[in-house]
């Protein structure tokens, strides 16, 4: 293929050929959109760090949800931010607590949305770690049974996946194995396989008012510069049950998204967390940016990496340019 005789032009140079040519294609089906749900009534507040995004109690978080079904947008993440928190994170399995009290609001109205829950502990501790903490470390094995019991709590409420994010070992398979014992042996696992201690969870950590009262996260969230290491950990997961797999952050880890779609024949799912949207949306409020084009490009990029799925709070915005034809 030399010039002149290829000519690669040729195919670029009205939008129809480029459509008929085109590898990679985003659509609204891949989009999971995140959101924050808080206790009370007629509250929408604000993330100062993440225009755009806000604290919804559930009243007002149904008719966000409203919004994305409009949109076709197939799926919502919830996150859980409880006005009490203790060092046993109850609110997490609390048969009332405000992701348990969300998940029913949003079924009532929308039974078509796929709702998925994150399970975790940290937004409920008051340390604001991921699992039940003694001498200023976190356990692992004893948090398991708390992980199981938060993801049943929210299976009860009628949840259609859960979501583990806290990165204990093996939590997969004690989460699995609860669910399967109470009847849910249809509901799937999406497990944070590849989740890396990163500076991009920033503004989430206002958002979730989720920040460690102590240490960092780096013990049992993934070391940014390993890339093995994140083979082994979707290994153990797939083994342990997870139907789906993930790697957040996404967008400087679009190398491992490729290492774990060659390496692993199985639904990949990427967070493009709160760090890459907010940078976004300040340089886009500057004026630096196109913002329409960069958001589509970033997404894009992600699906050509190998994702399936792309968690994302972009996600209505993303929806309604491709309805008009983005």
């Amino acid at each position: 293929m030399r010039f002149p005789l290829y000519r690669p032009r040729r195919i670029r140079q009205n939008e129809n050929f480029r459509r008929m040519v085109r590898e990679t294609s985003l659509s609204v089906n891949d989009l999971v959109y995140p959101i924050f749900a808080v206790t009370g009534k007629g509250i929408k507040k604000p993330v100062d760090s993440m225009p755009g995004i806000y604290n919804l109690s559930a009243d007002m978080l149904v008719r966000e949800v409203e919004k994305a079904a409009g949109l076709r947008i197939p799926a919502v993440l919830l996150f859980g931010v409880p006005d009490k928190k203790d060092s046993a994170g109850t609110g997490a399995y609390d048969e009332n607590g405000i992701v348990q009290q969300a998940v029913r609001a949003i079924k009532a109205e929308f039974p078509e949305i796929l709702v998925i829950t994150d399970v975790c502990l940290c937004e409920y501790t008051d340390h604001g770690h991921c699992g039940l903490v003694e001498g200023g470390g976190v356990l692992n094995d004893p948090t398991f049974d708390l992980l199981a019991e938060t993801a049943l709590s929210h299976a009860r409420s009628g949840a259609d996946m859960v979501a583990p994010s806290d990165m204990m070992d093996g939590r997969v398979a004690a989460i699995r194995k609860r669910l399967d014992a109470e009847g849910y042996t249809n509901l799937p696992i999406m497990s944070y396989s590849v989740k890396y201690a990163s500076a991009y969870y920033g503004p989430f950590r206002e958002a979730a008012g989720s920040a460690p009262q102590f240490g960092d996260r780096r013990a049992y969230q993934m070391d940014p510069p390993n890339a093995t290491e994140a083979l082994r950990e979707t290994a153990m997961d797939i083994d342990e049950g997870a139907d789906i797999i993930m790697v957040k952050p996404a967008l400087a880890y679009l190398d491992i998204v490729r290492l774990i779609r060659d390496s692993f024949d199985y639904p990949l799912a990427v967070y493009n967390v709160s760090g890459e949207y907010a940078m976004v949306k300040a340089a886009a409020q500057k004026g630096w940016i196109d913002e329409p084009r960069v958001v589509m490009e970033t997404l894009t990029g992600m699906k050509r990496a190998g994702a399936d799925i792309i968690i994302t709070y972009h996600a209505p915005d993303a929806a309604r340019w491709l309805k008009e034809g983005f």
